[in-house]
């Protein structure tokens, strides 16, 4: 399972003044689901996103280099592509509630698609206007998830801003998360790990240095 770095312990309450009150606003959540059979569904998916790459030109959108297909991946991912799309369906109804807090069970639109990176290529930093969860599911890390020279991290942006950084770049808040303040988090890639994320979120995937195939299935979800 992919893991946030830990960037220096938070402080303690007994560290602070005491009486003071703290309270964490305006979380951002970050889903990770470890896919049941994940090996025999990365082993078809695999190859049946080598073969289209193949067939179909690349979409150019946040990719340096590599390809990405259309949109149009459920069309032909089969059952095993299928089984991934319903699994992010399912993760993003359980973290989605109305405005009093109870569940609620949209009905999701969703397009995907497939990315395949070789050496040196990545994703510039971009969001997905007209969705509300967006997820990215790894079929293939190219050797990154166990080595971190190799890169190709999943980057996400600070919705914070980078205020605080620019300000005071040696400063961090001591609270939980706070030391990444203004800076960014990363994820490794793990293959069968979907990670789940709000479409706002500013993300990118930082130039992968390996030499085989790094695949991913992107996807957005809408409420209709």
């Amino acid at each position: 399972m992919p893991q946030m770095p830990r960037k220096g312990a938070a402080g303690s309450a007994q560290t602070r003044q005491p009486n003071v009150q703290v309270r964490n606003l305006f979380p951002t959540p970050i889903a990770t689901l470890a896919m049941p059979d994940a090996d025999r569904i990365n082993a078809v998916l695999a190859e049946r996103i080598l073969e289209r790459e193949k067939t179909a030109a690349s979409v150019r959108h946040s990719n340096w280099g590599g390809w990405q297909s259309a949109t149009d991946f459920p069309d032909w991912c089969g059952a095993e592509g299928k089984a991934v799309l319903s699994a992010a369906q399912k993760v993003a109804t359980s973290l989605t509630c109305d405005r009093a807090g109870q569940a609620v069970a949209p009905t999701w639109r969703m397009n995907s698609w497939a990315n395949v990176n070789r050496a040196g290529q990545g994703n510039e930093f971009h969001t997905h206007p007209g969705a509300y969860w967006s997820a990215t599911y790894y079929v293939r890390d190219g050797g990154a998830g166990s080595d971190p020279a190799l890169g190709g991290e999943f980057e996400m942006a600070d919705p914070r801003g980078v205020g605080p950084a620019m300000l005071a770049p040696m400063l961090a808040l001591r609270i939980p998360g706070g030391q990444s303040v203004g800076a960014s988090e990363m994820v490794r890639p793990v293959p069968g790990t979907l990670v789940l994320f709000p479409s706002w979120l500013s993300h990118g995937v930082r130039p992968y240095e390996g030499d085989r195939v790094r695949i991913s299935i992107a996807m957005n979800l809408t409420p209709t």
